[in-house]
């Protein structure tokens, strides 16, 4: 793992120097991201990447960019995340889409938790702005949200994965006239699946 960071930390100061190099005068930044690609990294966190960018000299080089679901991926709030970051100097931009907290992947939705959202815009007072970060939304709207409603696929979908109530033991099953003993029959003359 030391060396594994060690790496890591070489790659982002070449980074820097390239920077350096070309005369680039935007802002490097660092999205915090629990798990994806592993489950221990460097960025699990805002305070976890902030120790790291602190450990390699790169506080000044880099700010974060905090994304409200992978805040929510590592245990945290999203306004948590963006205080961390701005206490440490690091608050860069806000990727504010966010996810369902009971899922447990990156959903890419956007934000609808008012309370929240009204957090998030108070540490970017407190931040002085983003400048020159700003927001960002990858959120995307779903397929299945519009397209599939319009063009009858959720429906056939639906009809097809219940069409098999429709049959004489299923239709028997769900008017509640189906049995074990016929349902065991059934079972031994179909086999195994």
């Amino acid at each position: 793992m030391e060396r594994e960071l060690d790496h890591l930390g070489r790659f982002c100061e070449a980074a820097v120097a390239y920077k350096k190099k070309i005369g680039f005068n935007g802002t490097l930044l660092i999205e915090p991201k629990p798990q994806e690609p592993t489950k221990h990294q460097y960025d699990w966190d805002a305070a976890t990447t902030a120790n790291f960018l602190r450990k390699y000299g790169l506080i000044g080089e880099f700010k974060l960019n905090i994304e409200c679901n992978h805040a929510t991926l590592s245990g945290h709030s999203c306004h948590h995340e963006l205080e961390t970051a701005r206490i440490n100097g690091l608050l860069g931009n806000i990727d504010a889409n966010t996810g369902d907290p009971q899922i447990g992947w990156d959903t890419d939705q956007f934000m609808t938790d008012i309370s929240e959202a009204t957090l998030v815009m108070l540490s970017v007072i407190r931040n002085g702005g983003l400048a020159p970060g700003g927001f960002n939304f990858d959120a995307k709207l779903r397929r299945e949200s519009t397209e599939l409603i319009q063009d009858g696929s959720l429906a056939e979908l639906v009809r097809k994965r219940y069409q098999s109530f429709d049959t004489e033991i299923g239709a028997q099953v769900e008017a509640g006239k189906g049995d074990f003993e016929t349902l065991e029959k059934l079972a031994m003359k179909w086999g195994e699946p």
